[in-house]
């Protein structure tokens, strides 16, 4: 059975309805773990070890955040760093990842028309989000199209529960071995 890491990096997940929600849709799903990194680091003082290790027993990584500044959590970029360590995941001996595929989620409070040459973001979030393409790479992984919740702030329950839908439909896909749809 294919393993999936969902590596979930919410400052304050019970403030969010939509994260909590997408993460609620898959936690029962076979093969899956989901890992709080907030509620693991709370202190930022990662065990790159046992990340290393989980990394290693799982085939894809998920990376679920809300869209910040451009970026992801600060806990998220530090564990990148920390983890994603030469020889280890790059490098002439770092080959850890090679083979293993990399899908970003990502909830964006503004609606996707912001995220546009001419609108007030002037990029595609799908732009915005080439580092974690790039980091794919330099490792080894596979990047796959992220799955992206946009206008989070005004999303009503139905469109929600498709987004949950659509979600638990891309990492059983994933668990499954075939690349499901992504938004």
């Amino acid at each position: 059975m294919t393993r999936t890491l969902v590596l979930l990096a919410h400052p304050t997940l019970p403030e969010s309805r939509i994260n909590s929600a997408l993460v609620e849709g898959i936690r029962d799903l076979p093969g899956v773990t989901v890992h709080d990194l907030y509620a693991a680091y709370p202190d930022f003082r990662i065990d790159v070890e046992r990340e290393q290790e989980l990394l290693r027993t799982h085939d894809r990584v998920v990376l679920q955040f809300p869209f910040y500044w451009y970026s992801a959590p600060p806990l998220l970029k530090k564990w990148l760093d920390d983890v994603l360590e030469y020889g280890f995941a790059y490098g002439s001996t770092g080959n850890a990842l090679h083979g293993k595929t990399l899908t970003v989620t990502a909830t964006v409070g503004g609606a996707e028309e912001l995220y546009r040459p001419g609108g007030l973001n002037r990029f595609p979030v799908r732009d915005l989000l080439l580092p974690f393409d790039a980091t794919a790479h330099l490792t080894g992984m596979s990047y796959q199209p992220p799955f992206l919740v946009h206008g989070t702030r005004t999303v009503s329950g139905e469109l929600l529960a498709d987004h949950v839908r659509r979600y638990r439909a891309l990492v059983t896909g994933v668990v499954e071995g075939q690349l499901a749809a992504a938004a």
